[in-house]
């Protein structure tokens, strides 16, 4: 039985943050290392540079056990300054994991409630890997994920609004 498949954790936050810097900020991937805690940096693979749907770039991750990898990201939606969202490929192609974040606009004017999500795919990562070995590791590794992702809109924020561009 696969139980990897589907796992999912989402988080939300409301940010201090206008809707259009925030799109700037997620769709930035070669900055994602200044926020996350386990995203080490980002290039876009095409020379638009640009999020739009069938993009693709590279991301480099830093796993606890000190691992790195990197892996091929392939955007899937891109509405400024509503939605973007992006598939993992493994390396034989498949989806690893599905990754989206949806902005709306918070109650109080200039915030944005962020929703960050993660679904975990069919593809071979090193969370299925883990959990075929051990059933309870998925459930650590979706408790880290929900903390980094947490973190990282929270990183976000605190770099927009310490720069005085909450716009």
């Amino acid at each position: 039985m696969d139980v990897v498949t589907g796992a999912q954790v989402a988080v939300g936050l409301t940010v201090p943050v206008s809707r259009e810097r925030m799109w700037e900020l997620i769709t930035a991937v070669e900055r994602i290392g200044e926020w996350s805690p386990e995203t080490i940096g980002g290039s876009w693979d095409e020379p638009a540079r640009v999020p739009a749907a069938g993009t693709r770039f590279t991301a480099h991750n830093r796993f606890p056990d000190g691992q790195i990898g990197t892996v091929t990201c392939v955007i899937t939606e891109a509405r400024p300054p509503s939605a973007f969202a992006w598939t993992v490929l493994d390396a034989g192609g498949l989806v690893g994991s599905a990754w989206r974040y949806e902005l709306r606009e918070g109650v109080e004017p200039g915030t944005t409630l962020v929703y960050h999500s993660f679904t975990h795919g069919p593809g071979m990562t090193g969370a299925r890997t883990r959990a075929e070995a051990d059933p309870q590791e998925l459930g650590t590794r979706l408790v880290t994920l929900c903390r980094n992702m947490t973190t990282t809109i929270g990183a976000m924020a605190a770099t927009t609004t310490a720069m005085g561009a909450s716009r």
